[in-house]
């Protein structure tokens, strides 16, 4: 009765890419200076901070439609393991809540695994 897995793989996309999109929007707004200082920090060239256009933004949307899924996902994916690498330097420091302080891209990216290992499903625009 309930073994609906394509229905839970389109909530799983929508979620990630409707989420993630947010992140997206708000650096078009706002401009990635900060993401630029991070990626000059790390002796890496300032332009590779444009990246994150299409990390959290045009892989998002691959990902919403189920066009490329799994190659999206990956995107993402490496996207979060640059994110977490700049932004927490890989340490598992917690919040003082108790989080892991890397806690959402971390998640970000378990859900692009997650994405990568099962598919778009049947509700995509490439499916198969």
């Amino acid at each position: 009765m309930f073994n609906h897995p394509d229905i839970a793989k389109l909530v799983l996309r929508l979620s990630v890419g409707i989420l993630m999109m947010f992140h997206g929007i708000h650096k078009v707004i706002h401009g990635i200076t900060g993401i630029k200082s991070m990626t000059s920090s790390a002796g890496l060239p300032e332009f590779f901070a444009y990246g994150v256009f299409v990390g959290e933004l045009i892989a998002p949307i691959f990902i919403i439609l189920g066009l490329y899924a799994r190659v999206a996902a990956a995107v993402l994916g490496f996207n979060m393991l640059v994110a977490i690498g700049l932004a927490y330097g890989f340490s598992f420091s917690l919040t003082k809540h108790g989080g892991l302080a890397m806690e959402l891209p971390l998640m970000f990216l378990i859900m692009s695994v997650l994405i990568i290992l099962l598919g778009s499903g049947k509700y995509a625009v490439n499916s198969k």
